[in-house]
């Protein structure tokens, strides 16, 4: 991922990430630096919270990275996966019915989630919704498209 430029943010756009991410996902961002990465070879940017890639753009719309979602824990959109199903996550896969334990109710069809792990709740991928919350645990079908995961260039991604 090449770098095109780099932007501190301004106060008002740091205060509209924050509300946005506190009430999609009852997590309270707080950092002291702010600044929005674009890249030349993606069609995506990153938010550097302290310097640490800790938000990200997923078809225009602003949600925790992996990272993120390690380092704040979100209450809400968070799918929970059997350890059957790491491996698969974790490489890029998309998700499956049999994989998926627990899903947040409040996800609908087109929504952002965080996928993680059910021993420690460590964050695997970021995914968007192909089903409601409710209706994901179950015995066949893919429910979520993998859109980041760990590993991945944007996992990677250092200033």
């Amino acid at each position: 991922m090449d770098v095109k430029s780099r932007h501190h943010l301004r106060s008002d756009e740091i205060d509209e990430l924050a509300a946005s991410l506190a009430d999609r996902l009852g997590v309270d961002l707080d950092g002291d630096d702010y600044e929005r990465v674009e890249f030349t070879d993606v069609d995506r940017e990153v938010i550097l919270v302290d310097g640490e890639p800790l938000v990200a753009s997923f078809d225009g719309d602003r949600f925790l990275t992996v990272r993120g979602a390690n380092e704040y824990p979100p209450d809400r959109h968070v799918v929970t996966v059997d350890s059957g199903a790491i491996s698969f996550v974790s490489d890029g896969a998309d998700v499956m019915r049999p994989g998926i334990v627990e899903a947040s109710d409040d996800i609908e069809p087109g929504d952002l989630a965080v996928v993680v792990e059910e021993q420690h709740g460590k964050a695997l991928a970021v995914a968007r919704a192909d089903a409601a919350g409710a209706e994901m645990v179950g015995d066949s079908g893919k429910v979520l498209e993998n859109l980041h995961h760990v590993g991945d260039d944007l996992y990677e991604f250092r200033v």
